[in-house]
């Protein structure tokens, strides 16, 4: 069950780098197009600096890509205990439901961006994970030593 488990997280990280180069392929062109290009960009720069410079629709990429460093480093956190001390099926289908809701926020912010929806797919994978981290607890806190 520790492969099943992990897969699911081994996806995120693929997914997460998917993010990282759409987010440089949208960004790097016109970045470029200012005047100066990259060498224009002040020292110790950081991409927060390219808020209302390059167009919002482009930042939403960014914007996801830093998503995907905040809240799932809590959801690889909760799959490797889950892994170590013994995930079960509703994990393993928890995880994946996780891990295809953070693929479908990623798409609509970085696409349409109607922070309603963005929201609701937010919760429902929190909801995913909060079940996952309940069960990571009942099975480190409450471990008896037998599994």
């Amino acid at each position: 069950m520790q492969a099943q488990m992990l897969a699911p997280a081994a996806v995120l990280v693929l997914w997460s780098i998917v993010m990282l180069f759409w987010m440089a392929a949208t960004r790097l062109p016109p970045i470029f197009k200012q005047p100066g290009g990259m060498g224009a960009a002040k020292p110790g720069g950081r991409g927060v600096d390219l808020e209302g410079v390059l167009p919002d629709s482009v930042q939403w990429k960014s914007h996801n890509y830093t998503h995907l460093m905040e809240q799932p480093t809590i959801f690889y956190a909760t799959v490797m205990i889950l892994a170590l001390m013994g995930a079960n099926a509703t994990d393993v289908a928890l995880a994946w439901g996780y891990v295809a809701l953070r693929i479908v926020h990623s798409i609509w912010q970085a696409t349409v961006n109607k922070v309603s929806v963005r929201f609701a797919l937010f919760n429902l994978s929190t909801v995913c994970l909060l079940v996952l981290a309940i069960h990571a607890f009942e099975l480190t806190a409450l471990h008896t030593g037998a599994m």
